[in-house]
């Protein structure tokens, strides 16, 4: 995030694209709400009629796939309108002229046949986010589970340019991240391409660092391999060991077939989790680690604050801690510089090598939390980026194109589906789904359908049914639904039993690597 939580409610506009913020983020959601409650105004783009829309001056249910043409429609308007923030894009930013010109090719008109949305309602939303300012964006895995999800965050970035919503209190463009610490994960080098505070490997000057750091004569200069990278390299039998930390790849990845019969030609695997998982048959060892409450350590949230956490009780049986699982490994394995007595000890490690963390030290957080980048100990934090410049200097607009989803229905599939998440559940359920209240207010799959194509297929409320694409089927529950348009339909990744994932596709983005969960080709019968 560019902002801070606390701005949503500073924020005159809010405009909430690919993410049903209600139900997958829900503190967020309540910021939201309160922000509109108190005079905001509120802008919803979703494929799905979300709880938010009940507070949203406009609604664009536009079609799944379709963010860009969206996005760029609205930028068009803005200029059409001269609304643009002439200042911002003189002193802050580059490529304008070039963007400009890009947007001929998105006519409202051809924008309202693109998304479905109205040419109309396009063109006073935008307006409205142009001028009610300071005006905030919102976007989470609707806008990037895409082939195209980094053209559409770039999409989002454009629109916030080019009114000058960057920088300010309310403003700026924030992705809700999906966990507590998948934002500290990134920060600390869980990525192919960086070390820690987005470091590049490929930096021949940053790898000398981390060398005399870590006492190694060198590091590998080129990046390393993604998810599906690496699921496609066990295919061909290039990677033989994996080693899989507080992930569940037997659920959570498109194309599950593929999926698990990679992980049957490993040689060695090894799960380390806080419950057993779908994952762990597929194991050859299995390793206990200790949950948030069992351990000590820091998060990282979306906002980028860090915050300390305490050890409220001791983990049970054999359970240790993450970082003490890896060291310990690590040393039997022959590494050097493994012999951390604490987690305080390895954020003191993360203040030396990270910029970004320097001063975001334990001490300091035992009673603050702080927002990175924090340079040393006497910095504040940073709640809001690019307030004077950008890290990269400009501001770089970025032309566009749109671009279908890489599936589209058909005669044999003719729907589209898009998966979502529940309120009441998370992610792949290895932890909610331990829950006897959670599961009493969601304790199974459905396939959401239009009422309109439910009668079309003869499918009645809650008939069984099974939902196949050109890579498996999977049956489930129909559960009929206005909240979904016509010739679309939606599924959970919760649960097992009905392995959305098993149907879903793996093409990916090319930047990011991240599958095209959000749009699929599948055709529904009755059971």
């Amino acid at each position: 995030m560019t902002n801070s939580i606390e701005d949503i409610g500073e924020a005159s506009c809010i405009f909430a694209i690919g993410t049903n913020t209600s139900d997958t983020h829900p503190v967020i959601g309540t910021r939201v709400r309160h922000a509109v409650l108190n005079g905001g105004s509120l802008i919803v783009a979703n494929p799905r009629h979300i709880p938010l829309v009940k507070y949203a001056t406009y609604f664009l249910q536009l079609r799944p796939g379709t963010n860009i043409a969206l996005l760029m429609g609205m930028a068009r308007a803005i200029i059409d309108e001269d609304l643009q923030d002439k200042n911002f894009i003189k002193e802050r930013c580059e490529k304008f002229e070039e963007f400009k010109r890009s947007l001929d090719a998105f006519p409202l008109s051809l924008v309202s046949e693109v998304t479905g949305v109205e040419a109309e309602l396009i063109r006073r939303a935008a307006i409205l986010y142009a001028t009610k300012r300071p005006s905030s964006l919102l976007y989470a895995m609707g806008i990037t589970q895409h082939a195209h999800g980094t053209d559409n965050v770039m999409a989002t970035a454009n629109l916030a340019m080019l009114t000058g919503n960057v920088g300010k209190p309310g403003t700026g463009v924030n992705p809700l991240r999906g966990q507590n610490n998948v934002q500290g994960a990134c920060d600390m080098g869980a990525l192919p391409n960086v070390f820690s505070g987005y470091q590049a490997v490929t930096d021949s000057d940053i790898r000398q660092k981390f060398e005399a750091a870590w006492g190694v004569d060198s590091l590998p200069p080129d990046a390393g391999l993604t998810l599906p990278d690496m699921i496609r390299a066990i295919d061909a039998g290039q990677i033989k060991a994996v080693y899989m930390v507080g992930e569940n790849v037997a659920v959570s990845e498109p194309d599950l077939n593929n999926v698990r019969a990679a992980l049957k030609k490993l040689e060695f695997l090894v799960v380390q989790d806080i419950f057993l998982t779908e994952s762990t048959p597929y194991a050859h060892v299995v390793l206990p680690a200790a949950s948030f409450a069992e351990k000590e350590g820091t998060f990282t949230n979306t906002e980028r604050r860090v915050q300390w956490l305490n050890r409220i009780v001791p983990p049970p049986g054999e359970a240790r801690p993450d970082w003490w699982i890896v060291s310990r490994i690590a040393a039997k394995m022959g590494g050097r510089g493994f012999d951390y007595q604490s987690a305080g000890e390895i954020l003191s490690e993360i203040n030396k090598v990270t910029p970004s963390y320097a001063g975001i030290t334990s001490e300091r957080l035992k009673s603050t939390s702080l927002q990175w980048p924090c340079v040393n100990d006497e910095h504040g934090g940073t709640p809001v980026l690019h307030t004077y410049a950008f890290t990269r200097g400009k501001g770089h607009f970025e032309p566009l194109s749109h671009r279908e989803p890489r599936e589209l229905p058909d005669e044999s599939y003719p729907f589209v589906l898009t998966t979502a998440r529940s309120l009441y559940q998370y992610h792949t359920g290895t932890m909610t789904r331990k829950v006897s209240g959670l599961n009493t207010m969601r304790g199974e799959e459905f396939i959401e359908i239009n009422p309109g194509d439910a009668v079309f297929l003869g499918i009645k409320d809650l008939e069984n049914v099974r939902v196949t694409s050109r890579r498996g089927a999977v049956e489930t529950k129909a559960l009929l639904s206005d909240k979904t348009p016509p010739g679309v339909v939606t599924m959970d990744f919760h649960f097992a039993e009905s392995p959305v994932n098993m149907i879903t596709n793996p093409v990916h983005d090319p930047v990011s690597k991240i599958p095209e969960y959000k749009a699929c080709a599948v055709r529904i019968e009755r059971i």
